[in-house]
């Protein structure tokens, strides 16, 4: 993580359209205060030989309206951990 840290801020410092923009602004009289801001996320694989596709999960639920639909839809283990989380229970009858 420090690595990715540091090879952003390294490709920001070489970047001749940056060090252009910032000396522009001083040009006009201003000091510059750079100040970025990255969120990176890391997710611990748990099989090598889950898919990015996921699992289908067929959701059976009876329709109380003419709105409401019953179809497939696949999850990741990261979708039913954040679903778990939630507390929102799976009907897995169609697995």
């Amino acid at each position: 993580m420090q690595e990715l840290g540091n090879a952003i801020n390294e490709s920001l410092s070489d970047s001749d359209r940056i060090a252009a923009a910032i000396g522009e602004i001083k040009r006009a009289g201003y000091d510059v205060f750079l100040v970025l801001e990255a969120t990176i996320g890391f997710n611990k694989r748990e099989d090598a030989e889950e898919t990015e596709e996921g699992d289908t999960i067929q959701l059976n639920s009876p329709p109380e309206n003419s709105r409401r639909k019953v179809g497939k839809i696949k999850l990741t283990s990261q979708d039913q951990k954040f679903l778990r989380a939630l507390k929102i229970a799976i009907d897995e009858e169609g697995r």
